[in-house]
């Protein structure tokens, strides 16, 4: 299978946010509100400065995607890219989608130059921590804590 890596286009949204419906309930469990979906993909996309969607493609349709958002870390005087929303057609699995994805992240950091490249993965994700670990990624120590301050 030839893959093609690029950024994401406006027209990719309906597809990011379709992959990312089934990443969370796959993943979580979660079924993800559509609008609230569409509009989240759709703004990412319009504005470089609350992320960058890249996709995976072979013969003309997306079958990967990931996006990157960015931290800003005063310890490093530098950016840290987050990988985010990592997801592979299941037709698509073991092709090395998200390999060819994540190299190119790391490329454009780099190329940016950025520091560190992290992501999150949830705990019981053994398949995809595996797959993350064999590209070089190990586990930091940190955990992630969180609060919602927005009401539903």
């Amino acid at each position: 299978m030839e893959l093609v890596i690029r950024n994401a286009e406006d027209t990719d949204w309906a597809t990011i946010a379709e992959f990312n419906r089934a990443l969370a309930a796959e993943t979580e469990d979660k079924a993800l509100d559509w609008e609230t979906l569409a509009g989240g993909v759709r703004k990412v996309l319009a504005d470089d400065g609350k992320g960058r969607y890249f996709v995976a493609e072979t013969g003309g349709r997306i079958v990967g995607m990931t996006m990157v958002t960015y931290e800003w870390s005063d310890w490093r005087d530098g950016w840290i890219w987050w990988i985010q929303s990592v997801y592979v057609s299941p037709d698509s699995r073991g092709c090395g989608a998200f390999g060819r994805l994540y190299r190119h992240v790391l490329a454009n950091a780099r190329e940016a130059g950025v520091g560190t490249v992290r992501l999150y993965v949830l705990g019981s994700n053994t398949r995809a921590r595996a797959i993350y670990e064999k590209l070089g990624m190990h586990e930091t120590g940190y955990a992630v804590l969180e609060t919602a301050t927005a009401t539903d």
